[in-house]
C-alpha cells in the first residue's frame, strides 16, 4: 500500500487533523477507577459502554480521530494482572469497535468534522510492565525478540477494521525499527509516534534517525511524537523535518501540567490550547491533539484554535 492511497491519508493530505486527548483522563473524569496494571484497558472488557461514551465526548469537542484503548493490551499484560490471555485479542478487537461506534453516533455538530477516523493504539513494549520503563526504553530485548512480541496484537489490530495504526509512546530506535518492520509487512497505513525529550528518545538517540526508518515504509502515513513537554513541539518538528521531510508530522503532547512525585498530584495549568494548536499547524503539523491530562475541554479549545487558522 501507498501511503497516499487510504481514506486517512488522503484526509491528511486534505487538511490537518485533530486528534483526540488522554483517554484515561476522561475515565477518571467519569469517575472510573484505573489504578490497576491494565489502566483503562480492563474497561473494555468490564464497562466496554464507558470507553465508548468516553470517545463520544471527544468527538462531541471536535476530533476528527479516536486512539483506541488497547495501549495496554497485550498477553503479557493480561497474564500478569491474572486475566485469560483469550481475553487478549477480544479486548483488542472490542477497542476499535467502540471506538467505530462512538464515531457513528456522535453527530458532526456546528464547524465539527464530516468524517471521522479510528486509530488502534498499539503501545511498546514497556506499557506491558506497568513500571513506566516505556519512558526509558531500557527493556535490553534485541530488535527480534521485540518484533515477536509485538506480532500477534499488530496482526489482530490490522484485521480488526481501524482506519490507522498508531504505534505511539515508542521511547527507542530499536521498537521502532520492530514495529516498523512488521507494519511493512502487514501493508495497512500506520503511523509512527515516538515518546520524545526534545530531539532524542527517552532512550538518549537522535528523533531523526526513528523518522529516517519509517520514510522508508511507504504503508507509514505520518511521523512525529506524543507523551512529551508541549513546549518540545518545535524540537519534534525539527527532528521530523530532519529525517523524514516527506511525511506530515503527528503531535500529541502531554497537558503542560506538571507531576510532583512527592505530593503525588498534578500542578500548574495547561499550557496547551487554541494557540498551541493554531501554531503547531503553522510549524508544519498535519495531526494535533493531545495526551495525559488533555481534556475534551482542551481539545475543544484546539478545535476552535484550528477552525480560526483556517
Amino acid at each position: 500500500m501507498s501511503r497516499r492511497s487510504s481514506p486517512f491519508a488522503a484526509a491528511l493530505a486534505a487538511g490537518p487533523l485533530l486528534l483526540d486527548g488522554g483517554l484515561a483522563t476522561r475515565l477518571e473524569a467519569r469517575g472510573h477507577d484505573l489504578s490497576d496494571t491494565l489502566w483503562s484497558a480492563r474497561l473494555l472488557l468490564t464497562e466496554p459502554e464507558a470507553v465508548r461514551a468516553a470517545h463520544a465526548d471527544f468527538f462531541a469537542a471536535g476530533a476528527a480521530v479516536a486512539i483506541t484503548a488497547s495501549y495496554q493490551v497485550s498477553e503479557l499484560g493480561f497474564a500478569a494482572a491474572g486475566r485469560p490471555v483469550e481475553e487478549v485479542a477480544v479486548a483488542l478487537r472490542r477497542s476499535v469497535t467502540l471506538a467505530r461506534e462512538a464515531a457513528q453516533a456522535t453527530g458532526a455538530g456546528a464547524g465539527g468534522p464530516s468524517v471521522r477516523f479510528v486509530a488502534a493504539s498499539v503501545g511498546p513494549y514497556g506499557a506491558a510492565l506497568a513500571d513506566g520503563s516505556e519512558y526509558r526504553g531500557d527493556y535490553g530485548l534485541s530488535v527480534a525478540q521485540l518484533r515477536a512480541w509485538h506480532r500477534p496484537r499488530l496482526q489482530v489490530l490490522a484485521d480488526a477494521g481501524a482506519d490507522v495504526l498508531a504505534l505511539e509512546t515508542i521511547p527507542s530506535l530499536a521498537e521502532a525499527e520492530a514495529l516498523l518492520a512488521e507494519v511493512a509487512q502487514l501493508g495497512v497505513p500506520a503511523w509512527l509516534s515516538m515518546t520524545a525529550d526534545g530531539e532524542r528518545t527517552r532512550l538518549g538517540e537522535p528523533l531523526r534517525e526513528a523518522y529516517a526508518m519509517a520514510a522508508d515504509v511507504a504503508n507509514v502515513v505520518a511521523v512525529g511524537a506524543n507523551c512529551y513537554a508541549p513546549e518540545q513541539t518545535g524540537q519534534v518538528l525539527a527532528a521530523v523535518a530532519a529525517g523524514a521531510p516527506e511525511l506530515p508530522p503527528v503531535v500529541y503532547p502531554n497537558s503542560g501540567e506538571r507531576w510532583d512525585a512527592s505530593a503525588r498530584r498534578w500542578t500548574g495549568a495547561p499550557t496547551i490550547g487554541a494557540a498551541a494548536a493554531r501554531e503547531w499547524v503553522a510549524g508544519g503539523a498535519r495531526l494535533v491533539g493531545g495526551c495525559c491530562r488533555v481534556s475534551p475541554r482542551l481539545i475543544a479549545d484546539m478545535h476552535s484554535g484550528l477552525a480560526s487558522a483556517r
